[in-house]
């Protein structure tokens, strides 16, 4: 009996792997990213609720994310006209402009790469993952969300706070950590 090896998964501390795909707002490479924190997060479908919703926050959060030198990248196996017109959709309806790029991943060549497609969960859409990269392309955090729930901006921000005040003064931030707290 033949064994199928799974793919090596992307792991906290490695090099964050390369990609360059089509987006809403033209070709975008892991690259254009250097100098910048970046959260590259998938979503399961476009012009679903909870997507819709998440989406939304993260426009809210948007402007807190670009105060810490950080960019967002979207991405789901949906194609560029898709993104598109879910994203003028979300603007028409809920007046919400979505400011940062999704990547329209048809072939899965990114959500391969980053382990984003769990067939026990759906072998069609990616499930819900963050992926925080440094400005040196380095994985610092990998967070796997089941299809069926949204995440928590709130936890997002807090993590990239804790990276950069990690990274900043050499020190490790305890449970519940928030800006402005002790240290350890």
């Amino acid at each position: 009996m033949e064994e199928t090896m799974a793919p090596k998964l992307p792991l906290i501390g490695e090099k964050a792997p390369e990609f360059e795909a089509p987006t809403t707002q033209g070709t975008i490479r892991l690259s254009d990213y250097e100098g910048s924190w970046l959260v590259l997060f998938s979503h399961p479908a476009d012009f679903t609720p909870v997507c819709t919703t998440e989406f939304m926050a993260f426009a809210e959060i948007y402007p807190d994310l670009q105060e810490r030198n950080t960019e967002l990248l979207g991405l789901s196996v949906d194609s560029t006209s898709s993104h598109i017109a879910w994203v003028r959709n979300i603007e028409e309806k809920m007046g919400v402009k979505i400011p940062f790029p999704i990547i329209a991943d048809l072939n899965k060549d990114v959500s391969s790469l980053y382990g984003m497609i769990h067939p026990e969960q759906s072998k069609t859409e990616t499930v819900r993952t963050v992926f925080v990269i440094d400005p040196e392309a380095t994985l610092r955090l990998i967070l796997y969300y089941p299809l069926t729930t949204g995440r928590n901006m709130k936890e997002i921000l807090r993590i990239i706070d804790a990276l950069q005040t990690t990274d900043e003064h050499g020190v490790a931030t305890p449970a519940n950590w928030e800006k402005g707290d002790p240290v350890v």
